[in-house]
């Protein structure tokens, strides 16, 4: 037992290595996982209005797209484009892998991310589509003012969910080598572990890991609970709202047609 706590709770080594976790670590890990999550969630936009279109040659390369980085292990995406893409990394940002670390982290979340917002988007009933043409606007115009605004209302607690999945995957770019201020939680315990032939730093590692995604989680639950208690109605009294207003629309067309039929000899 004593060897057991020595070697994941040696209090010393604990202490010593949290002021470089928070203060190198901590910033490192949220810069990484706030920046690709924020890319994920502009391609990840783009890539579900290609996928809801009806278009085929748009939402077949959006599909391939979504499988492929969905189906790989976000350690083999890190890896390939962190190695693969170096000679265009040294060309753009010099001799430092962070933004390509960024770059494949972005790639995996926007995969994801893809998906929670066609499925938002999906699930707004297909007549409001309908009431908003009927109404006189454009596809993309009820889009962006209808369905996408309703769609995103409904899946805010799967992006939280997918910005911790990023927050934990960001450990893995531990596989690029990067600088030491570069260093993010899993990196510095790691390095810290391997020095001090001790597990206690990666357990601190770990412990400021559940900082961040363990209040994270209980915000999302109560995200949750908030939508479905405050948002949810308030979406049905719009549908509502602009069902009756498809109705007035339609009643209208159709006394305007009866005026003109009895008009006629």
């Amino acid at each position: 037992m004593n060897a057991f706590l020595q070697n994941f709770l040696d209090w010393p080594l604990l202490v010593e290595s949290l002021p470089t976790l928070i203060g190198t670590g901590l910033v490192n890990t949220l810069i990484l996982s706030v920046i690709s999550t924020a890319l994920g969630i502009v391609v990840g936009m783009a890539l579900a209005l290609c996928a809801v279109s009806h278009t085929r040659w748009l939402t077949w390369p959006v599909r391939v797209f979504v499988d492929i980085f969905r189906g790989l292990p976000a350690a083999l995406v890190i890896l390939v484009v962190g190695q693969g893409l170096a000679p265009v990394g040294l060309l753009v940002f010099g001799p430092n892998p962070y933004p390509l670390a960024i770059v494949a982290l972005a790639l995996v979340s926007s995969a994801y991310i893809a998906e929670i917002f066609r499925s938002g988007i999906q699930s707004v009933g297909r007549g409001q589509m309908s009431a908003c043409q009927a109404l006189g606007m454009t596809y993309w115009s009820g889009m962006r003012h209808v369905i996408v605004p309703q769609g995103v209302r409904r899946i805010l607690p799967a992006l939280a969910n997918q910005f911790i999945s990023i927050v934990k995957d960001s450990s893995l770019v531990y596989f690029l080598g990067l600088l030491t201020s570069q260093r993010d939680l899993f990196t510095i315990g790691q390095n810290a572990a391997v020095n001090t032939a001790n597990l206690s730093p990666l357990v601190a590692a770990g412990a400021v890991y559940l900082l961040i995604t363990v209040p994270l989680t209980h915000a999302i639950n109560h995200l949750d609970r908030w939508t479905n208690r405050f948002i949810n109605p308030v979406a049905r009294r719009q549908k509502a709202s602009r069902a009756a207003r498809l109705m007035r629309h339609e009643e209208a067309l159709q006394s305007r047609t009866a005026a003109v039929a009895e008009r006629r000899p």
